[in-house]
């Protein structure tokens, strides 16, 4: 090991340093590096041809190896098929390495299934038959026909009204009915925005007719339009006592002028 005090050119122990003086001790016993990867610095740039070669080979088996497949492990077919398969089942072929699947693929039937399926489908019957063999259980000798059919049917519908009917005066009794049950009750109750606004409209503006009719007794009666001009100024006479405050000191303004201006038109 090298002396750090003759490193630094201040060791006074000479030739009794039990530390090594020779520089070149460091340069033999340099640590590793880390920090840094050999292999980093290894390129295919400085490969020869035999390495390439060796390269390829290497990867080329690696991949042969570890080629997906959709193959499934005959093993683990097995112990699914004797029951044997759960978490503690290890595959004889490598275990977790194994190079085949460990699932089955969607729609796979075991051949233990299989066998219950085809017992199951050979002791079925087709559905005619089945059919047929109910009709002949039936004691009842009561032919039918179409009369018999309409009959019942509307039987059935009208126990379906009956039943409808009482299940909606129900709610209505207990005020639980729905938007729906309402409009189908009595759909007049139901008016839409602009349809409403319309007949508002309607019903505020007066008739086409009366407004010819009070039109028409305008222009024959000239008497009654002046005295109901003259009433209109009557009108408008009384208005005017209802000025704001705008108006009215407008008019102050205006009678003052009127009334400085009164001594000059004398004189």
């Amino acid at each position: 090991m090298l002396c750090e005090f003759y490193k630094a050119g201040q060791c006074a122990k000479g030739f009794k340093c039990k530390f090594s003086h020779d520089l070149n001790v460091q340069r033999k016993g340099e640590k590793i590096d880390i920090y840094s990867d050999k292999r980093d610095h290894d390129t295919m740039e400085e490969w020869d041809q035999e390495t390439l070669e060796k390269v390829v080979e290497s990867k080329k088996n690696e991949y042969q190896q570890n080629k997906p497949t959709d193959i499934v492990c005959k093993y683990f077919l097995e112990a699914v098929e004797k029951k044997q398969y759960g978490w503690f089942w290890v595959c004889p072929n490598g275990g977790k390495n194994c190079h085949y699947r460990h699932a089955l693929p969607p729609g796979y039937v075991l051949k233990s299934q299989m066998k219950a399926l085809l017992e199951e489908e050979a002791e079925k019957i087709p559905i005619e038959e089945e059919i047929e063999n109910q009709r002949a259980k039936v004691t009842t000798s009561t032919p039918m026909t179409t009369e018999l059919f309409m009959q019942w049917k509307k039987k059935k519908m009208a126990e379906r009204d009956a039943g409808l009917a009482a299940q909606m005066a129900e709610r209505a009794k207990n005020d639980r009915m729905s938007g729906r049950e309402l409009f189908l009750s009595d759909s007049s109750l139901f008016v839409d925005d602009v349809e409403a606004h319309e007949k508002y409209q309607r019903d505020q503006e007066p008739p086409v007719a009366e407004q010819k009719v009070s039109a028409n007794s305008n222009r024959d009666r000239p008497s009654d339009s002046a005295t109901a001009g003259g009433g209109a100024k009557v009108t408008n006479d009384d208005d005017d006592d209802e000025l704001d405050i705008d108006e009215l000191n407008e008019l102050e303004a205006s009678l003052s002028k009127v009334t400085i201006q009164e001594p000059d038109t004398a004189a």
